[in-house]
């Protein structure tokens, strides 16, 4: 490994910032240090400066001032979904590499100029899904990837919540965000599935969207919102066929009168047997249950792993240090990112299918 500290610049200073990306960042200073951070409210950069940051830390208002500064190794596009795209680009012509958070873009016309900018420039480009780094999913990954259920033709990815409507920053905000709960959470489930069954080749998608419970929000776990203000659907679920003819069931919500929630996980289905992500990982209480037939009986298999998501805290071994750490790492090895900006354009296109179909009521082919 080479024992040079990359110089990291992160632009956006608002809550996928302070939740993930810098208290992990804090923890690999042998690896990189943050140098620079830019937010158009200059208080939040100061902030995170004065917190996260090297003595020397600047901080900037426009992050086109910051990419001039070609000490800069890295960069963590840590803003709202509209803005991701024609800033990891910037960065990337800049000579950067980048790290941008989930969802890779706002549509697939943006996401397939992002990887197009990152083949240009020869920079390394990935996206925030760090429910990959979890124990439970390590553990089925590396199942899927020994045969232990065979051929995987049918999942369920799961991202449900009864009550959890996000009530800062931009997510109710159509226009910055690009969708609610479907490419906010919809897409780690999503994410997962197409990793663990490793297969990124959709062939049709269907989809229903609901704009419902936009105006009930007693009970929330983040509590009230401004209807008037909630521009964005409330769930959303969709079928997508793949090309070999296995089938993914989507389904999401930040809002639904169910009891049994499950948020970033998946349910996978195979010939030789199938396997189900249950209980709390964001508690460490993520439980994984095997199922099979073996010597006459139908088997079950529990493997109990802990490990969080990562939204609110990020410990020494929370899947957000595990994803810095290995990101970091490919750069200054020269290795590929765990997730690779061509899976998450995937993503991008069937969560885009997802909305396109409900809004025509038509299958959208690809």
């Amino acid at each position: 490994m080479s024992t040079a500290k990359l110089k990291i610049g992160i632009i956006g200073c608002g809550g996928i910032a302070n939740q993930k990306h810098m208290p992990s960042l804090a923890k690999l200073t042998h690896l990189g240090e943050m140098v620079a951070f830019c937010d158009v409210v200059e208080e939040r950069a100061v902030k995170a400066a004065k917190e996260f940051g090297t003595e020397q830390a600047k901080v900037y208002l426009d992050y086109r001032e910051l990419l001039q500064d070609e000490s800069i190794d890295v960069i963590h596009v840590l803003t709202p979904n509209l803005q991701h795209s024609f800033i990891t680009i910037a960065a990337l012509e800049a000579g950067k590499h980048v790290m941008c958070e989930k969802p890779m873009a706002i549509n697939s016309i943006e996401a397939k100029k992002m990887l197009e900018a990152s083949k240009k420039t020869g920079r390394k480009l990935t996206i925030g899904y760090q429910n990959r780094f979890r124990d439970d999913s390590q553990v089925l990954y590396k199942a899927c990837r020994h045969g232990e259920f065979g051929d995987i033709y049918m999942a369920k990815a799961h991202a449900l919540r009864r009550r959890g409507v996000p009530t800062w920053g931009v997510f109710t905000d159509k226009e910055q965000q690009g969708g609610g709960p479907l490419i906010d959470i919809g897409t780690h489930a999503l994410d997962l599935s197409l990793w663990f069954m490793d297969n990124y080749k959709p062939k049709s998608v269907t989809g229903s969207v609901f704009h419902k419970l936009g105006d009930k929000f007693e009970g929330n776990l983040f509590g009230p919102w401004d209807p008037k203000s909630y521009e964005v659907e409330d769930s959303a679920f969709g079928f997508i066929k793949m090309e070999n003819g296995a089938t993914i069931f989507l389904e999401c919500a930040w809002a639904l009168n169910i009891t049994d929630t499950r948020e970033a996980m998946t349910t996978l289905c195979g010939t030789e047997g199938g396997a189900e992500m249950k209980g709390s990982p964001a508690m460490g209480k993520g439980e994984l249950v095997f199922n099979s037939a073996k010597y006459g009986k139908l088997v079950e298999t529990k493997a109990t792993t802990g490990g969080g998501i990562a939204y609110f805290d990020a410990g020494a071994e929370e899947p957000g240090v595990k994803e810095a750490r290995q990101w970091l790492e490919s750069i200054l090895n020269d290795t590929e990112p765990l997730v690779k900006p061509e899976q998450a354009f995937v993503v991008t296109q069937i969560l885009e299918a997802i909305y396109e179909s409900a809004k025509t009521g038509k299958t959208i082919e690809f």
